[in-house]
């Protein structure tokens, strides 16, 4: 009778088990600890205009984007009715009315979502807004 040999026929194997937890692990790590820039995501056409740019000390960032959806800061408001616009503006700027309002709008927007804008911070009783604006001579305006 002839024993056979098993030995033989094993063949050395990489297990791949390990390196795909860990694979996975970082991926989960990058992902919970990247931030994310509402102006990197936004992309605003700015209407032009020429003038001087004035520097104010933290405004409030109200922004409007071509469909007409308002962004107060980094929140974006769910609905586009006034109430709701006027409920997330007072959350963000709490009580401080003396803090300038910066108004990016991009010039594709539907006027009446300006009007809006302009309507909710006064009910408000925000009296120094600003309109972003790029200068009259730059080519496409985008802002990102």
């Amino acid at each position: 009778m002839r024993i056979r040999d098993h030995r033989a026929d094993d063949e050395p194997e990489i297990n791949l088990v390990p390196m795909i937890d860990v694979i996975l692990v970082l991926i989960i790590f990058f992902v919970v600890t990247t931030t994310f820039d509402a102006r990197s995501v936004i992309k605003l056409e700015l209407p032009k205009a020429t003038g001087e740019q004035t520097e104010a000390t933290q405004p409030l960032v109200v922004l409007v984007n071509a469909e007409g959806r308002y962004f107060v800061d980094d929140r974006e408001v769910l609905r586009t009715d006034s109430g709701a616009l006027k409920a997330t503006i007072a959350e963000v700027a709490g009580n401080d009315r003396d803090r300038p309002v910066m108004l990016r709008a991009d010039a594709r927007t539907p006027y009446q979502a300006v009007v809006t804008v302009y309507d909710a911070l006064g009910q408000l009783g925000f009296n120094r807004v600003m309109s972003a604006t790029a200068p009259a001579g730059e080519g496409s305006g985008a802002v990102p």
